[in-house]
């Protein structure tokens, strides 16, 4: 039985100075491939653009269609295409043919007319009696008619014969570059010298850096630097815009493009220039052989998934890539569009024939995001997101890790150093001082406060908080919903990044504790979503001194679906922190040191050789303690009697009886007086003009806050054990609450102690005045992270403040919530 469509695609190859062959694939494979190359058709790629272009409305489209039937004869008998692909072309092809010519003389005309309009090379007596050899078979009834064919194809389906199987439907997204015709791949036939191109072009030598490409490319790609630059550049006048562009160097014609585009209020959309190139990118590897074919295609998939959610329509993408190259190029491609993409967008026969709302079903979306959450399944994938909000380059290192280049160690090696103080000697257990809830739960409770309008206040008897400070403060409770935990965390993660980029730390360890963290901020955190509103509030509440603001990158992280941050592995397990989560009356005690250390927010450790050797230093020269003998019992001392015992014994008598002090005041400055005559001296002028009120208040807090310094000194030198260093602090609290009912008395009293009891010095005034604005700031919270008094109720003190309205806080004693 004649098969129509063979017979009458066989008639049409006439036209082309075929002979007819009732088999229109009976060429030889090489004379096939002979033909293909002189028709300039060397690869399958360039074989879809002439598809892809045959059904073009406009002049020439006959032509076109006529040499589409040539071209899937020569590719079907070539193996291009197998017998079915290029019959479901055939087919396709001359139904349209029909669809839009009524009849074979219809069609014969527009070819001539067509032919009429070109430089035509071929032999046109040829063509004509082709041409009139159809008519006069068209007129006999004999052969196939184009009523006999019409026939035939009333009963068939009306589908473009683009690869239709699961998840090939993506590849319609590479005809930007080039139209895939095959749901498999030969790179011979598809991408000749594929591996070539990677090199050149992408830089790219094998499958773990075309990964990290990938990732790269759907995650971050150009389109963040340029959205950063744009959203800040709507901000600025004309001269903060062309000082910016002055700035570029040799991105100048970059810049250019920018300000076009916000000078003609151009949309400021180019996300898929990313992704589009990853499709591409995708494609490529699949030929390379450097992915398997399910691995290219989830990638192709992963970009179509984030086309749809972004974009309404093909010409959305289109024009969004079209701005996206101008700026890579450095050149105004927008005056081009019509003639870059009239193809795609309005041939009959473009793979973007379908409407981008359903280039994908439900299920192939969930498979390529499920994909994308393997690869990024692993908890040091939360690292490196995190990192890379702080140092966007990382996120060139997504996907399969790699060891951390010569120089890349270097700079980590000198961090820990210098800025972290770090040792690698002590390995990852010195990272548990870095992580510090003890903070967050500071942050929460003055959030929480600020809210409730019951932070304290701005006046203390040592002075008025600066405004500036007090508005950071007030400020906070803008936060009074969202977990602070993320504002130290991510700066824990950049600390393991530096310690896995250091190569000096056990990398099992430094996992480990990356899924701790994992494992912390998905509890604390619902979803990415939440975890981005948090941090980009605190971020904003809690500025960092002269550097840049993070708000805007960690806003792009939440607005931008292809971030790494939204396809992370979401999950906790067992209870488990990076460090230990002190208790709330623990944390108190450790307060108690107030200004005479820097905040402590976490438990001490054992320190580094170097950092003790300081602390050495510190103890000898304050204090004369040479060991840990000399220290703990200086410290029992302190706390059973130390100085407020001297003043007692000492000075305290000779406020009752004035005339006797004025007494001994004289007899001393009458004589030479010893070192220890002239202190004695100092302090007894001091009582006599109740200097810094020492006669008023008590000052056993000098005691209690150098006790709990000296504490910490001897477990970070390792001359306390854990459970000496946890008895001699709540001895210390004890003591504190026994004395004193507040955080304001307790103030008082350590300004006392710390005035009546400092040798005398040129610098005194200018430490007094230090001291009395460090109080002043840490009972008043501002600057929020100048100590933590306005967030703890006192040893003892009934509770004061209001619950923030989320679990990221500190257990109230010793038993863990968790």
């Amino acid at each position: 039985m004649i098969d129509p469509l063979n017979a009458w695609w066989a008639q049409q190859l006439v036209l082309c100075g075929w002979a007819f062959d009732p088999e229109p694939l009976s060429v030889s494979p090489e004379t096939a491939q002979a033909r293909l190359a002189l028709l300039d058709v060397r690869e399958r790629g360039e074989l879809g653009w002439r598809l892809a272009e045959a059904c073009m409305p406009g002049q020439g489209e006959a032509l076109r269609q006529l040499q589409a039937l040539e071209l899937l004869a020569l590719s079907g008998a070539a193996g291009w295409l197998d017998a079915s692909s290029a019959q479901a072309w055939a087919e396709w092809v001359a139904a349209d043919i029909q669809r839009h010519h009524a009849s074979l003389d219809a069609w014969l005309t527009a070819l001539r007319h067509a032919r009429g309009q070109i430089d035509w090379t071929q032999d046109d007596e040829g063509f004509l009696e082709a041409c009139q050899a159809l008519s006069q078979l068209e007129r006999e009834a004999a052969g196939i008619t184009w009523e006999v064919l019409a026939t035939w194809l009333s009963d068939r389906p009306r589908r473009l014969p683009w690869p239709a199987t699961q998840n090939t439907n993506a590849w319609r997204l590479r005809a930007v570059f080039a139209p895939v015709l095959s749901a498999s791949c030969d790179a011979h036939l598809d991408w000749p010298g594929v591996k070539s191109w990677l090199t050149e072009i992408w830089r790219v030598e094998g499958r773990d850096e075309l990964i990290r490409m990938l990732l790269w490319l759907g995650g971050q790609g150009h389109r963040y630097t340029w959205d950063l630059d744009a959203t800040r550049l709507m901000g600025q006048d004309e001269r903060a815009r062309h000082q910016w562009w002055e700035s570029l160097g040799e991105a100048t014609d970059y810049g250019q493009v920018m300000l076009a585009f916000l000078d003609s209020g151009e949309p400021l959309e180019w996300a898929a220039w990313d992704w589009l190139r990853l499709v591409d990118l995708a494609y490529a590897g699949w030929n390379a052989g450097w992915l398997e074919a399910h691995e290219a295609e989830a990638f192709a998939a992963h970009a179509g998934d984030l086309l749809m959610r972004r974009y309404r329509d093909w010409t959305a993408v289109a024009k969004a890539y079209q701005r996206g190259r101008s700026l890579f190029e450095g050149a105004d491609r927008r005056a081009d569009f019509a003639r870059d993409w009239d193809v795609l967008l309005r041939s009959r026969s473009s793979p973007w024939q379908v409407t981008l709302d359903v280039l994908l079903d439900d299920a192939q979306r969930e498979a390529s995001r499920q994909a994308i959450r393997d690869w990024r399944a692993p908890a040091w994938h939360w690292v490196l997101a995190l990192s890379a909000v702080r140092e966007p380059d990382l996120l060139y290192r997504q996907g399969i890790d790699r060891a951390p280049e010569t120089q890349q160690r270097a700079d980590a090696r000198r961090y820990l150093r210098d800025t972290l103080g770090l040792d690698p000697a002590t390995g990852t257990a010195s990272l548990a001082s870095l992580w510090l809830p003890a903070q967050a739960h500071h942050l929460n409770q003055l959030a929480a406060d600020a809210a409730h309008g019951a932070l304290p206040e701005v006046k203390t008897p040592f002075g008025r908080a600066l405004p500036d400070a007090v508005q950071v403060r007030n400020g906070l409770k803008h936060c009074t919903r969202h977990a602070a935990t993320i504002f130290m965390a991510e700066k824990y993660a950049f600390y393991l990044m530096m310690c896995a980029d250091s190569g000096d730390y056990d990398r099992d360890e430094l996992e480990s504790l990356a899924e701790a963290l994992r494992g912390v901020l998905s509890r604390f955190y619902t979803g990415p979503g939440a975890l981005l509103e948090a941090w980009a509030a605190w971020e904003a509440a809690l500025p960092e001194g002269d550097e840049p603001s993070l708000v805007a990158d960690i806003r792009w992280h939440r607005d931008d679906p292809g971030s790494p941050l939204h396809w992370l592995d979401w999950h906790h397990g067992s209870w488990r922190e990076p460090g230990e989560r002190l208790s709330l009356p623990r944390f108190t005690a450790l307060a108690l040191v107030g200004p005479l250390n820097a905040p402590v927010w976490g438990a001490p450790r054992p320190e580094a050789a170097h950092e003790r050797d300081e602390l050495r230093e510190w103890l000898d020269s304050h204090y004369g303690l040479l060991s840990a003998e000399a220290l703990a019992e200086f410290v029992d001392f302190l706390l059973e009697a130390g100085d407020r015992q001297e003043y007692q014994i000492n000075y305290a008598p000779y406020t009752l009886n004035a005339a006797r002090l004025r007494e001994e005041i004289a007899i001393i400055e009458s004589g030479e007086c010893s070192e220890d005559e002239r202190n004695h001296l100092l302090r007894l002028r001091r009582v006599a003009n109740n200097i810094s009120g020492c006669n008023d208040y008590d000052m056993a807090a000098w005691d209690v806050a150098q006790a709990v310094d000296l504490a910490i000194a001897g477990r970070q030198m390792e001359w306390l054990s854990a459970q000496a260093f946890d008895h001699l602090v709540e001895r210390a609290a004890h003591l504190a609450q026994t004395h004193y009912a507040s955080w304001y008395d307790y103030a008082r009293g350590l300004f006392a102690g710390f005035s009546f009891f400092m040798g005398e010095t040129d610098e005194r005034e200018a430490f007094l005045q230090g001291f009395s604005e460090a109080l002043t700031a840490w009972l008043t919270a501002a600057p929020p992270m100048a100590g933590s008094w306005a967030s703890l109720d006192f040893p003892g003190a009934p509770p004061r403040h209001w619950a923030p309205l989320h679990i990221d806080t500190l257990p109230g004693d010793v038993r863990t919530l968790h």
